[in-house]
């Protein structure tokens, strides 16, 4: 594999006028789908294996929550700008493949752990890997489809995470249905593995055939530079032009992720709602959230760019930021209706309807960020969000929900009453920031 030091003028990079073809822009969708998949299926599969992990390393559920967001944030947010200014500047490709591999080793490590602090490293393990797909995948998509063209092949990008967290229950749930009976398996060379651990040793070995996937996409031409002799501008340029439109990153990079808080504490707590409060068996638990993840989350982001687009037909030039203030809305309104619900399928029909309202916007948020960030721009500013999406969203979600059940509540029983209440919280405030964007994205957008 040559070195990342092939800098991103290697590849022919000027203004660009014709894009590649679109049969072959469909496949680089797709073979990035399969590697966002993966992603979040190494990222996801721990919330099916909460109460394994919490019996077995006996730790308290804020502790699980720390596992579930800030071990993973920390890492990915303090890798997504430094690796978002190697994708303005170096071969995206190879950052992916890089990732990859250092994602699914790590995911490898968690199944090799021994106690919750190697738990706790390996889990910051993933986050770095998994920091450098989103920002280079994003770039990539933008030189492979015009503008007018982009919001499709990004909510198709985007249906990765809910395919990925559909695997990771369903897949889970078989491992775990499977190994019921055992107290551990033995694996060569390993020796003696709970069935938690196996279970993350096996959704992390198809890395490598991810990472190979992705080294048959050929890097793009770099398209609609502002200056075709300017390769990468300082920090200081990017920085100066995200000030000079700050409403409008405002709205994308901080009221998208009060949005993002709601979708992680779904993700982390759904299983656990089922088992605690419904008294379902953990892989029941694991299938049916794994079909909704999948089903419900997969509608909602395609959805997205057939809303904008019914939209702008009738004269809406902004659809990105008024389907996410609508998604913002309908979420909430789901997610507090949740401990509501006497009976599980009550939950289920508010757990679905949460996960297609919540995925609702996010393409469009993604694909109107391209389409207002200049080309030499768009990894810095790509990084950024990625950076606020985790430090509020991941960070926050899963833990703020684990610290309402174990010190609001005091009750492990409430943990959805936990969920509804940051959901009511959360929800306001996604709103009103992306509300405060709204004008000057139209402004932006009649501009550009």
């Amino acid at each position: 594999m040559k070195d990342l030091n092939q800098k991103a003028s290697a590849s022919p990079i000027g203004r660009g006028d014709a894009y590649p073809s679109p049969a072959y822009g469909w496949y680089v969708t797709v073979v990035l789908l399969l590697g966002f998949t993966f992603s979040f299926v190494d990222r996801q599969v721990l919330n099916l294996l909460v109460e394994p992990i919490r019996k077995d390393l006996e730790i308290s559920d804020t502790q699980i929550s720390f596992l579930q967001g800030f071990a993973f944030a920390i890492t990915y947010v303090l890798a997504s700008i430094p690796i978002g200014r190697m994708v303005d500047r170096f071969n995206r490709v190879r950052i992916m493949i890089w990732g990859v591999l250092v994602w699914s080793a790590t995911t490898i490590a968690c199944g090799l752990s021994r106690n919750y602090t190697h738990l706790l490293v390996a889990r910051m393990g993933v986050g770095a890997g998994e920091a450098a797909l989103s920002p280079a995948a994003w770039s990539v998509l933008a030189d492979y489809f015009h503008p007018d063209r982009l919001s499709r092949p990004i909510s198709v990008y985007l249906m990765g995470p809910y395919i990925g967290a559909g695997i990771a229950m369903i897949a889970g749930a078989e491992v775990l249905d499977f190994t019921r009976e055992m107290t551990s398996i033995t694996v060569p060379i390993l020796g003696d593995l709970a069935p938690w651990q196996f279970t993350f040793i096996a959704v992390g070995l198809p890395g490598v055939l991810i990472a190979a996937l992705i080294a048959t996409v050929r890097e793009p031409v770099r398209m609609r530079r502002r200056d075709a002799q300017v390769t990468v501008p300082p920090w200081r340029e990017v920085w100066a032009y995200m000030r000079s439109n700050r409403r409008v990153y405002t709205a994308l990079h901080l009221g998208v992720p009060f949005i993002v808080v709601m979708l992680y504490g779904l993700q982390s707590w759904t299983p656990t709602i089922l088992v605690r409060v419904y008294e379902w068996d953990l892989a029941d638990a694991g299938r049916i959230y794994g079909l909704i993840a999948l089903v419900a989350g997969s509608l909602g982001v395609l959805s997205g760019p057939f809303v904008a687009r019914f939209l702008e037909r009738r004269g809406r030039n902004d659809p990105a930021l008024l389907v996410a203030i609508t998604g913002a809305a309908m979420a909430t309104g789901f997610l507090a209706s949740i401990p509501l619900q006497p009976s599980a399928t009550g939950a289920l029909v508010c757990i679905a309807g949460a996960s297609f309202s919540v995925t609702l916007p996010l393409a469009l948020i993604t694909s109107a960020m391209q389409r207002v960030t200049p080309n030499e721009m768009r990894g810095v500013v790509n990084g950024a969000y990625v950076v606020t999406t985790n430090v509020i969203g991941l960070a926050l979600g899963p833990t703020l929900v684990a610290a309402c059940t174990d010190y609001v509540f005091g009750d492990p029983n409430a943990v959805a009453r936990s969920l509804g209440l940051v959901s009511m919280f959360m929800g306001p405030i996604a709103m009103l920031l992306l509300w405060s964007g709204a004008s000057a994205m139209r402004r932006k957008f009649a501009d550009s």
